[in-house]
């Protein structure tokens, strides 16, 4: 059904009508003209019907064996068919521009949807059925000054058709070409966001069950706080897989379901990590809104994730851990800062081989941004990473 609001819909319905009714006008002229020199119309009338039953078929409606190689190729061979009938009969059979329109059609059809080993044939078909048509008639086709026009005429439009089928193919490969690496990036981000979330989460269980290893003996009474944090971050992180497995499965298409963070799950994010002992603050600027582009906030929430899964892995010592975000009209800053001084208990494997800093790294420096990270400004001791984007 086509809608009047629909600014592309309606259009191409209109457009698509008309060469319907162009096509059902010139077939009317062939049989038309069949009549006029009393030849009978059931030949051409089967020819036309077969051709276009295979070009007007609705897409949505034709059964899945009806292949663009049997569209273009059973018209043609009919056609091919019809003209050496006549030929060797030596009976003049009259051609007209309705078979000649239906030929080109289904040549279109054939170099734009074929499959690749089938389209030359295919194409070859309908090209050698158009221009061995004036045989019906002409007995041949270079003796006879009309029979000469209308094969130049006919290799004229078949080398258009032909050229603009190929060029439309062209673009549908290079579109299809586009949209997969596109989907492949996006998979990649996808499975970088995963592999964020897990290692955020994983970390804090890590950090949390060695607390509650040392605490059963001495402080039994207060795990509970500790084992409902692990209880939260198995459970956070077991959703956060099932959603990235879910946008995978679906191809990339259900964008929204992507774990991705902005500013305002920064302030979850630093509500739920800290440990027994840890302090996180947060300082979010007013000017720092929900407004910002969108993959500014995701990015900006990376780096806190990164830095704050940092903190757990190389500096659980740290009692105190500052975050920062500020908007000063020209760009975002985001940073995390910490007092640790290094001590650690976490397994060396746990540590991390230093590709989070690199992959966040590519994250800031592809929006624009900076990234740096070194030693608290101003402090003996402590670890600050700070990045800027601009926006």
């Amino acid at each position: 059904m086509v809608q009047l609001s629909d600014g592309v819909a309606w259009p191409r319905a209109v457009a698509r009508g008309a060469a319907v009714g162009a096509l059902l006008a010139l077939s009317a002229v062939d049989l038309l003209i069949a009549g006029d020199v009393g030849y009978p119309l059931w030949r051409p009338a089967v020819v036309l019907a077969i051709g276009l039953t295979a070009v007007l078929w609705p897409a949505a409606r034709r059964p899945a064996r009806l292949t663009p190689q049997l569209r273009s190729a059973v018209p043609a061979l009919v056609s091919l068919l019809y003209t050496a009938a006549s030929f060797l009969r030596h009976r003049d059979a009259p051609f007209g521009p309705g078979e000649v329109a239906v030929l080109l059609c289904l040549l279109f059809v054939a170099v734009r949807h074929c499959p690749p080993r089938r389209a030359v044939a295919c194409a070859a078909l309908d090209a050698g059925a158009l221009l061995l048509t004036p045989l019906r008639y002409f007995r041949t086709l270079w003796s006879v000054d009309e029979a000469q026009g209308y094969v130049l005429v006919g290799l004229v439009l078949i080398g258009l058709v032909g050229g603009l089928a190929a060029y439309l193919r062209a673009l549908d490969y290079r579109r299809t070409v586009a949209v997969a690496d596109t989907r492949r990036e996006e998979r990649l981000a996808i499975a970088a966001d995963l592999h964020d979330f897990v290692a955020h989460h994983v970390t804090g269980i890590l950090v949390q069950t060695q607390m509650a290893r040392m605490m059963a003996d001495t402080q039994p009474r207060e795990l509970d706080p500790v084992l409902a944090g692990i209880e939260r971050a198995a459970t956070e992180t077991l959703a956060s897989m099932r959603r990235t497995v879910g946008v995978l499965r679906d191809g990339g298409e259900e964008a929204d379901r992507r774990p991705v963070g902005d500013l305002a799950g920064i302030a979850e994010l630093t509500a739920g990590f800290p440990s027994p002992g840890q302090k996180v603050t947060l300082h979010r600027d007013p000017a720092a809104s929900d407004d910002l582009p969108h993959e500014v906030q995701a990015a900006a929430f990376r780096v806190v994730q990164e830095a704050l899964t940092n903190v757990r892995r190389h500096a659980a010592d740290a009692t105190e851990v500052t975050v920062v975000l500020e908007h000063d009209g020209s760009g975002l800053s985001v940073t995390v800062s910490d007092d640790g001084r290094g001590g650690t208990q976490l397994p060396a494997a746990a540590h991390g081989g230093g590709f989070g800093l690199v992959g966040l790294r590519e994250r800031v420096t592809a929006l624009g941004g900076e990234l740096r990270t070194g030693p608290r400004a101003g402090a003996g001791h402590g670890w600050e990473v700070r990045a800027r984007f601009p926006c």
